[in-house]
């Protein structure tokens, strides 16, 4: 079985304990390939890998790499699945959930991602878009309105959400029900992450199962 991490989002480093667990996980260290969740934005300038969060992260916890490639429409389909063939970790960044769907399938890297051996990393719109299922939401300050469910690449069969800022529990609760008949749904604050590794699921920080309608704080695991 394969590691996978869902990263919430981090607003300076890695905790610690997740530094750790990393290091025990990303033994092979050839080669880090990181997918935009923005592909389309300032297709004329060069990207510096280096100037983005989920690079940082890593370089601050000192998980270097020979190689960086960073996926966009400004490389060709199949040097894009090439890579990600060979990579030892990928990381689906944060940014634009949509965005890095269309993008997945426009190049058809799903399957690529699903199908290899790295270890897998997800933030924000990364996470959602590894999981089974997301909702995208419409809202507009004073109520939030279900718009569309979903589909990710399924590295692993659960709905994913993502970071907010509120009163979490009751603000999911209102929007993940329906879905959780259907799916289990893991909804994680900010500064909070989920390892899957030979099928257990593990947490660090604040993140609630929300299923058949029920939502319940998680114990932390790591």
């Amino acid at each position: 079985m394969n590691t996978h991490y869902y990263f919430s989002w981090f607003n300076h480093f890695f905790p610690e304990k997740l530094v750790q667990c990393l290091h025990e996980d990303i033994k092979d260290r050839k080669s880090l390939v990181l997918i935009s969740a923005n592909p389309s934005i300032d297709q004329d300038e060069q990207v510096n890998v280096d100037d983005t969060s989920e690079w940082t992260w890593l370089n601050q916890a000192k998980i270097v790499f020979d190689e960086y490639h960073f996926i966009d429409y400004r490389m060709q389909k199949e040097d894009a699945q090439q890579f990600i063939q060979n990579a030892s970790v990928i990381f689906l960044c944060g940014g634009y959930p949509v965005l890095q769907k269309d993008f997945l399938m426009d190049y058809e890297l799903s399957d690529v991602i699903k199908n290899s051996n790295a270890v897998i990393l997800g933030a924000s719109a990364g996470s959602l878009n590894m999981a089974a299922q997301w909702l995208s939401l419409n809202d507009t300050g004073n109520e939030v309105e279900t718009t569309t469910i979903y589909d990710g690449i399924g590295i692993d069969q659960f709905a994913y959400e993502s970071h907010s800022q509120r009163d979490y529990a009751t603000f999911v609760q209102g929007y993940m029900f329906l879905l959780s008949e259907k799916i289990d749904v893991y909804a994680a604050e900010q500064e909070s992450a989920i390892r899957v590794k030979d099928g257990k699921i593990e947490i660090l920080g604040p993140v609630y199962l929300i299923s058949h309608s029920k939502i319940q704080k998680l114990v932390e695991t790591l």
